[in-house]
């Protein structure tokens, strides 16, 4: 008796020393196959633009392969709850956006099953966040914000705006607005920013609210008009065009994209990943392909990412209960 109480902490202590070294062996191995980085998005959106270029710079800092998978659906809601479930071992990692934290929130204020939980991600790196932009075709008879809001309110309903889909981040921006600005314009939510902004060029809708990165070619085109914007300082990639708060619409909005995980990746991993992701934001043909987009790289680590999440995700919950329940 007394010799099997000796030999059983030896025993437990082997079992936990080979479990910790099976662990540090995989981390150091990591990766030795495939990652999968899921884009919630069809492609041609802000997150599909980010997640590219920071896929392909890395792979290079990992001396590994990276693919994109785009899951669009349910506003985004059906890639990022996929990551939420995959594997905690960092070969599934998730480009998201700031609906993110928005759409855990609809689903209460909706009373549907929630498919993912925001503790069941961890963020790893922040690399963009721009204030989305008010975009109409540039053949529309309104050249500045004003003549917008007079013509919404003189016919009520008769104007509409796409979207990427209910509670999204194209779709939250504009019922901020309609609702400081006291305007009633038709929602038509689609799969993703590019089938929005597509719709847009193509007249089946009259507006939408979109990141930058988005609709900046077509803009540069003389396709799209920008009219204003939902930040709080001058926007770089469109000089000269206000912001909602100076034409009197104190509403502000920022549509920002990161990278997570499953919320039980083992650290080492998380290590690498934030190591390759801070060497993808120092990346000058990374930044350079971004920038030319419309968004610049404003990065952050992990640390200050996840404090940047908690204070945006308040503003969000409270717009989010704003809206109620759409169907």
């Amino acid at each position: 008796m007394n010799m099997h109480f000796l030999k059983t902490p030896v025993l437990a202590a082997g079992l936990i020393c080979s479990v910790f070294s099976s662990l540090a062996g995989a981390a150091d191995a990591y990766p030795n196959k495939v990652i999968t980085m899921v884009v919630p998005f069809p492609p041609g959106g802000v997150a599909d633009t980010v997640a590219r270029p920071v896929a392909a710079a890395m792979e290079k800092h990992l001396k590994g392969s990276i693919i994109i998978e785009n899951k669009g659906g349910a506003g985004g809601a059906i890639g990022m709850g996929q990551v939420a479930r995959a594997a905690p071992d960092g070969y599934t990692v998730l480009m998201a956006l700031s609906s993110i934290s928005i759409i855990p929130e609809a689903d209460k204020v909706t009373g549907r099953k929630p498919l993912y939980q925001m503790a069941q991600l961890k963020p790893i790196a922040r690399f963009t966040a721009d204030p989305t932009v008010l975009v109409v075709r540039a053949d529309s008879p309104w050249k500045t914000l004003p003549e917008f809001v007079a013509a919404v309110r003189s016919k009520p309903g008769e104007y509409s705006f796409g979207s990427s889909g209910n509670y999204g981040t194209m779709h939250v921006p504009m019922e901020m607005l309609k609702h400081e600005a006291k305007l009633h314009l038709l929602h038509v939510p689609y799969t993703g920013a590019a089938p929005a902004v597509i719709a847009l060029l193509g007249g089946q809708v009259t507006a939408l609210s979109t990141g930058p990165a988005s609709v900046a070619q077509h803009v540069k085109a003389g396709k799209l008009r920008v009219l204003a914007h939902w930040g709080s300082e001058p926007l770089a990639a469109f000089p000269g065009v206000p912001s909602l708060k100076e034409a009197g619409h104190p509403v502000e909005f920022a549509q920002w994209s990161g990278l997570f995980v499953p919320s039980d990746t083992p650290e080492p991993v998380v290590a690498k990943l934030r190591e390759a992701a801070r060497a993808a934001a120092n990346d000058p043909q990374v930044r350079q392909v971004i920038a030319g987009a419309g968004s610049p790289i404003q990065y952050l680590d992990t640390p200050e990412f996840q404090a940047y999440i908690a204070e945006d995700a308040k503003k969000l919950k409270e717009a989010v209960q704003k809206i109620g329940k759409v169907e």
